[in-house]
């Protein structure tokens, strides 16, 4: 029968979200906002509905109005696509009350993965490695400090609620400790309601290694192999690869990180799609870093090297539907997939550059994928994360992707706004980052950036792209 499936969300996920939903045969329902009232997502839904309010607060984050918009349009499931309320316990509570499937996994998963105490906990009693520090919340500067003495600095002062980079400082002595333990304190609180803290060994040169898994109801859980995501600005990601260059070919490292997600996934009864991450330090061993619990932004790469439509099996997962593999055995890799995140924000100091978009093409070229939510017109404001489009490049290995990904970075065009397509350019003509060395130090160590040329103006640009094309009229 057909669901009717609620996205609870915008942008360029919104629009995977619908294609998956209409593929399945199910009916796409979109939101619209007085923020957004011609969101690109719409076109691709069947019906959209109205959440009232220009805010987050007022629209995507509101449980309440969100329950009642369920009830009046009669809706049978929630996709929250991810950000949101695609990591909220709550509002998966809410859900079940009124008898709505939730796309993603139980609420008692998403809460104790959420809780980077818990989580921690939970991996190091499931046999997962862990980062040496503290197992639970540390609740004064004194405690934290005689952690730090027993595994050395340097530190990492994390939140216990955190995500996406907030709420993190690294410390390198004991002085820096105390100096920043109230202030991060502050940050936790003020970004997530919760000030608890971490404390954990500092890895000086890690690798940011995640393994995909997808598990069913039926205690199933699968692996999709890993992503590379050291390629990172404040903490969150810029580029990703699938399958890692820093693993390679040593096929027992890789075996070893993805059947430990599997075991994680399993000591929680998961059963969605969501991403075990890890930090991985130079001699590839491994520690948990934390799990989320829903799609992730990067999921287009493992879909290219797997040959799995994730977002559909996620679906057919909440509706008990039969997957479209039957073992671990039938999930191969498959060549090499590479993301860029394109996002409206300066390529030099790396910060949002919100503006509106005058014009907008892309060429198509063989295995190249292009995510988003661009069309002429579109402002892109502050209310929302600046990434704009997904950018992915997939070939037979590692260099014939890296060749695709450049010549897809020459034929994207944006108009009217700063955009980090050229970074992106730097970082695909440089020699670390082309022999797949790199660590999350890369952008501080490496920097890219600072050889990004200073271009015309996407006013500019297309003045004279435009006088080019009437001069050729006229000869």
């Amino acid at each position: 029968m057909k669901k009717r499936i609620l996205i609870v969300n915008r942008g360029e996920i919104a629009i995977r979200v619908a294609k998956a939903i209409r593929e399945l045969g199910h009916i796409a329902v979109g939101v619209w906002t007085d923020n957004e009232p011609e969101a690109s997502h719409l076109a691709f839904c069947h019906e959209w509905v109205h959440l009232s309010g220009k805010t987050n607060t007022e629209t995507y984050l509101n449980i309440p109005k969100i329950i009642e918009t369920i009830k009046e349009n009669k809706i049978d499931a929630v996709h929250p696509g991810y950000g949101f309320l695609s990591e909220n316990a709550g509002f998966v509570r809410e859900l079940k009350k009124i008898n709505c499937l939730f796309i993603g996994p139980h609420a008692e998963a998403i809460h104790s993965m959420g809780d980077k105490a818990e989580s921690k906990k939970i991996a190091k009693d499931a046999g997962v490695p862990i980062v040496p520090g503290s197992v639970g919340e540390i609740p004064r500067v004194a405690e934290a400090k005689k952690v730090a003495a027993e595994i050395g600095f340097p530190v990492l002062l994390k939140a216990v609620a955190g995500g996406g980079g907030k709420g993190m400082r690294v410390c390198n002595s004991e002085q820096e400790l105390e100096t920043n333990f109230e202030t991060v304190k502050r940050e936790a609180l003020s970004s997530f309601g919760n000030d608890g803290l971490l404390v954990e060994k500092y890895i000086t040169d890690p690798h940011h290694i995640e393994v995909q898994i997808l598990a069913d109801k039926k205690g199933n859980v699968f692996h999709f192999f890993e992503r590379e995501c050291s390629v990172q600005r404040r903490h969150q990601k810029v580029v990703e690869e699938a399958p890692s260059p820093f693993i390679g070919d040593d096929h027992e490292v890789r075996e070893k990180i993805c059947s430990t997600a599997v075991a994680l996934a399993k000591a929680v009864k998961y059963d969605s799609a969501g991403t075990v991450e890890f930090i991985m330090d130079s001699d590839k061993s491994f520690y948990f870093l934390e799990m989320n619990t829903r799609i992730q932004v990067e999921h287009p790469i493992t879909e290219e090297v797997t040959g799995t439509d994730l977002l559909s099996n996620m679906i057919k997962v909440a509706l008990e539907e039969d997957l479209d593999f039957k073992n671990q055995e039938e999930i191969t890799l498959r060549g090499h997939s590479i993301e860029c995140r394109i996002c409206a924000e300066d390529p030099v100091t790396m910060l949002p550059a919100p503006g509106k978009v005058t014009n907008f093409h892309w060429d198509a070229f063989p295995n190249i994928r292009l995510d988003h939510c661009l069309y002429p017109g579109i402002e892109i404001t502050p209310d929302f994360d600046p990434m704009v489009g997904k950018l992915v490049a997939t070939g037979r290995n590692r260099d014939v992707a890296m060749r695709k990904m450049r010549t897809a970075l020459e034929n994207v065009h944006i108009y009217g706004l700063k955009t980090n397509i050229p970074l992106h350019k730097e970082i695909f003509r440089d020699e670390v980052f082309q022999k797949g060395i790199y660590s999350t130090k890369y952008l501080e160590e490496v920097r890219p950036q600072d050889r990004v040329q200073t271009e015309l103006t996407g006013l500019d640009l297309q003045v004279s792209i435009l006088s080019v094309g009437f001069e050729g009229d006229l000869q």
